[in-house]
C-alpha cells in the first residue's frame, strides 16, 4: 500500500536568493488584474453614466417641448394682445413637475412670454440656438448659455397652421446635471470598489487553496520534483505502471514498456487507456474492487515472464489508484542461480575442511606413535594426491571457474565417500563467454549435487560418478553419469519443470529448470541418456559458437 502525506514531502530551494512565494505571486496578479479590470470598468461606465444621463434629459425636455409646443391653447395665444397672460400660468405647473430648470415659450422674434423668472418676461431670448426651430422647423437638443446660465435645453418649434410662430425651449442647468451625474458616478465607483474588495478576498482564498493543495511547494519545487520523480522512475530496474481510480493508466516507465510491450508501443499512446483493454490480465482491476494487494505473481506478458507485486494507492485513507511493479524472472533465477553457486562453493569448501580436519587427526596420531618416517610418508603422498588432482584438472580445463566447481565436487565427494571419476580423454580449452560459463557452472552445480543425492552402493560396496567433458568437433559436451535409481518414466516430461521434484522438502525443484533455462539461453541443451552406470545419465551441449536464445 502507498500512502501520500504533506510531511513525506520534503521540500527543496532550488535557489538561494530569496523570491515571493506562490501564494502572494498569486494574490498580487490576481489584485493587479482585477484592479485594472475594474479600472477599465469604472473610466467606462463613468463615461457612459455621463452620456446616459445627458441624452436621457436632453429625451426627456425634448419630449415636454414638444408637448407644450403641440398644446393648441399655447398657438391661440399668440394672437392675444398679452400672449403671457395666459402662457405664464399654463406653463409653471409643468416645469414644477417635471423639475425642469426653465420652459421658455418665446415668438418668432425670441420675445419670451414665459419664463422661471417673471421679470424675464418680455425681454429677448438668450443663447443664440433659436435658429434652426424658427427657420427650419427643426427640434432638437443643444447646449449653451442663457440668463439662468450654462443649460442643456430642446428647442422645439411653435406652429400656427404652417407657419412657425414661435418657439418652446425646456432647459436642465448644466451645474445640476454635473451635481446628478456626480452622484451616480460616486454610487458607481463605490460599488466597483466593493467589487475590486471582494475580488481581492477572493484571490487571497484561491491563492491559500491552491498552496494547500500543492502542499505548500513552490513551482520551481514542483518543477525539481517532477524531474527527480521521472528520472527516477525511468532509472528504475523495475516496471511500473499506475492506474487511478476509474483504472486509466496513469504512468508506465521504460522498463514496463519492455517488458510488457517489448517497446513496440509508446508510452505516450498508453497514458489514458483503460488497463483492461491493454493488460487484461492485470491485476489492477481487482485490486480498485477489493483493495487487497497480491505479491509474486508469476505472469507471461509477450516473451518474458515477470513477477508482479500489485496494491492499491491511498490519498487520505481513500483509494485513488493502484500501482504494479513487474521484476523480470531472468533476473530473479540468475540470481537463484549465483546463490546457488556460492552454497555450492561453501559446500565444497566445508568437505575440503572437514576432510584435511581428518587428515590432521591422522598426522596427529603418527606423531604421538612416533612414527616420524609414516608422517613425512603421507604427507607427500597427500600432497601428490592434491597436486596431481590439481595439475590434472589445470591441464584439461582452461577457465578457472569450471576447473574451480570441478576440484570443489571433487572434495566433496571424497568427504562422502563417493568415487567421483573425471575421463582421462576429458578436455575443455575452448575460451568460454561469459553466458557459456555461467550456464556450465550452474549445469554442473547442480547436476553432481543431484548425482551426490542420487548414488547408491553397489555390490562391491561403492558410490560412483562418472564426468566426461570436451570441446572436440563443434560443440562443448559435458557428461554426468551416476550409480543411482536412474530416473522413473513418468517424471521424464516434467523433469525440467520449474518446481517439480521427486524429493521431499521445501525449496526444490529449481535446480534443474534453472539450468535447462541458463544453457538453452546460450543457445545449448540439457538432454536424459541412457547411463552406463546404472542411474542417470545428464549430457550437457553447448556450441562453440555462442547462439544466445
Amino acid at each position: 500500500m502507498i500512502q501520500f502525506h504533506e510531511n513525506d514531502i520534503q521540500k527543496q530551494l532550488l535557489q538561494s536568493k530569496k523570491y515571493l512565494n506562490l501564494k502572494m505571486k498569486m494574490i498580487l496578479l490576481i489584485g493587479l488584474l482585477i484592479f485594472a479590470i475594474v479600472s477599465v470598468m469604472g473610466v467606462f461606465l463613468n463615461y457612459f453614466v455621463e452620456d446616459t444621463l445627458k441624452s436621457q434629459l436632453g429625451e426627456q425636455a425634448l419630449s415636454v417641448a414638444d408637448t407644450v409646443a403641440l398644446n393648441p391653447v399655447i398657438a391661440e395665444a399668440f394672437k392675444e394682445e398679452d400672449p403671457a397672460a395666459i402662457i405664464q400660468p399654463l406653463i409653471s405647473p409643468i416645469q414644477q413637475s417635471i423639475d425642469a430648470e426653465f420652459i421658455v415659450v418665446g415668438n418668432a422674434e425670441e420675445i419670451r412670454y414665459s419664463h422661471p423668472n417673471p421679470k424675464q418676461i418680455g425681454k429677448k431670448m438668450v443663447g443664440e440656438d433659436n435658429d434652426l426651430a424658427l427657420l427650419y422647423g427643426e427640434s432638437y437638443v443643444s447646449e449653451s448659455t442663457g440668463s439662468l446660465g450654462r443649460s442643456l435645453r430642446a428647442k422645439v418649434p411653435v406652429y400656427s397652421g404652417n407657419e412657425i410662430i414661435g418657439v418652446v425651449s425646456v432647459g436642465f442647468l448644466a451645474d445640476d446635471i454635473q451635481t446628478l451625474i456626480s452622484n451616480y458616478k460616486q454610487e458607481l465607483w463605490l460599488m466597483l470598489l466593493v467589487i475590486g474588495l471582494v475580488g481581492f478576498a477572493a484571490a487571497i482564498g484561491i491563492a491559500t487553496y491552491i498552496k494547500r493543495s500543492l502542499h505548500g511547494l513552490e513551482p520551481e519545487e514542483i518543477s525539481h520534483l517532477l524531474f527527480q520523480k521521472e528520472t527516477i522512475l525511468q532509472s528504475t530496474h523495475e516496471g511500473i505502471i499506475a492506474v487511478n481510480a476509474k483504472g486509466q493508466i496513469t504512468l508506465l516507465n521504460q522498463m514496463a514498456q519492455r517488458l510488457l510491450f517489448d517497446g513496440d508501443v509508446s508510452v505516450n499512446k498508453l497514458i489514458g487507456e483503460p488497463i483492461g483493454r491493454v493488460l487484461p490480465d492485470s491485476d489492477l482491476p481487482h485490486i480498485l474492487e477489493t483493495s487487497e494487494s497480491r505479491y509474486d505473481k508469476e505472469r507471461l506478458f509477450g516473451k518474458h515472464t515477470v513477477y508482479v507485486n500489485s496494491g492499491p494507492i491511498y490519498n487520505e485513507d481513500k483509494i485513488v489508484g493502484a500501482v504494479s511493479t513487474f521484476r523480470s524472472k531472468t533476473e530473479i533465477d540468475q540470481l537463484t542461480k549465483e546463490l546457488t553457486q556460492v552454497k555450492q562453493y561453501a559446500n565444497a569448501l566445508r568437505a575440503q575442511t572437514h576432510e584435511f580436519s581428518n587428515k590432521l587427526y591422522t598426522i596427529s596420531g603418527l606423531v604421538h606413535l612416533n612414527k616420524k618416517e609414516d608422517v613425512l610418508d603421507f604427507i607427500q603422498m597427500e600432497q601428490d594426491v592434491q597436486q596431481d588432482a590439481i595439475r590434472q584438472l589445470i591441464e584439461k580445463v582452461s577457465d578457472p571457474l569450471v576447473s574451480g566447481i570441478l576440484l570443489g565436487k571433487i572434495h566433496q565427494a571424497s568427504e562422502q565417500h563417493i568415487q567421483m571419476a573425471i575421463d582421462p580423454e576429458s578436455r575443455l580449452k575452448t575460451s568460454l563467454t561469459e553466458t557459456q560459463r555461467q550456464a556450465l557452472l550452474s549445469a554442473i552445480g547442480n547436476l553432481v549435487d543431484n548425482a551426490f543425492e542420487a548414488v547408491k552402493l553397489k555390490p562391491d560396496g561403492t558410490r560412483k560418478i562418472s564426468l566426461f567433458f570436451t570441446d572436440m568437433g563443434d560443440d562443448i559436451l559435458f557428461e554426468i553419469d551416476d550409480s543411482g535409481d536412474g530416473i522413473p518414466d513418468a517424471n521424464i516430461v516434467h523433469l525440467f519443470e520449474t518446481g517439480f521434484t521427486s524429493k521431499n522438502g521445501k525449496d526444490r525443484g529449481y535446480g534443474l529448470s534453472t539450468a535447462s533455462r541458463l544453457v538453452s539461453r546460450a543457445g545449448g541443451e540439457l538432454l536424459l541418456e541412457e547411463s552406463e552406470l546404472g542411474g542417470a545419465c545428464f549430457v550437457v551441449s553447448l556450441p562453440k559458437k555462442e547462439i544466445t536464445i
